[in-house]
């Protein structure tokens, strides 16, 4: 292969429309916010609600979590070490797709461990990437157990189940902390549309 074929094996991305084309359309800026916590800490029930206050705002938003990953695009994926890495990784890579496209991007991932979740800020970009540490405590969390699987790893059943048989690592230096043992699900969307809302609507 010649250098000339060489430069111009993704010729595409010279006639496609630009990240500012898209935010101009949707009068919003694009961001991506990771929300991190133990199994039942809240992240969900959090984005889904932030969703719908956005949403009523006129900004366009795309959550990314467990059940839509992990039914799809990855569906070959297990829980090793190498295939958790590989979850975030992919996770990562859509989500600044979505970000490059203007959509405000809430991901709800366990993500344990600081390594991790530098590598997904640093694929979508660290300008784009807000970190939000749902710090919900163990016992609460357990003592929730929404899907019963803090009882099946007590169990043994599951293994290196984060908190229990794998560690969990919190964020050193979170955009925000929210504990919703302390917390209503309102203050802590509240909380959030302080933070989200001058990052992304476009002035």
């Amino acid at each position: 292969m010649n250098n000339q074929e060489t430069n111009h094996i993704y010729p595409i991305f010279d006639r496609m429309l630009g990240r500012a084309d898209k935010e101009e359309l949707l009068k919003q800026h694009g961001l991506m916010i990771w929300f991190t916590g133990l199994s039942g800490s809240g992240k969900s029930t959090i984005t889904i609600a932030l969703e719908r206050e956005l949403q009523q705002r006129g900004l366009l938003c795309r959550i990314l979590d467990g059940d839509n990953i992990r039914s799809g695009i990855n569906n070959n994926l297990g829980f090793s070490a190498e295939d958790r890495v590989e979850n975030i990784r992919r996770i990562a890579e859509v989500g600044k797709l979505f970000v490059d496209t203007g959509i405000i991007t809430l991901a709800a991932f366990i993500s344990p461990n600081n390594e991790i979740r530098e590598m997904a800020a640093g694929i979508i970009g660290k300008e784009d990437f807000l970190e939000i540490y749902v710090s919900t405590p163990l016992e609460e969390c357990e003592r929730r157990d929404v899907k019963g699987l803090y009882a099946k790893a007590r169990r043994g059943e599951i293994k290196n189940f984060t908190g229990i048989s794998a560690p969990f690592e919190a964020p050193t230096h979170p955009a925000l902390s929210l504990d919703t043992s302390k917390l209503s699900l309102k203050e802590s969307v509240d909380q959030l549309l302080d933070l989200i809302l001058p990052k992304v609507i476009k002035k």
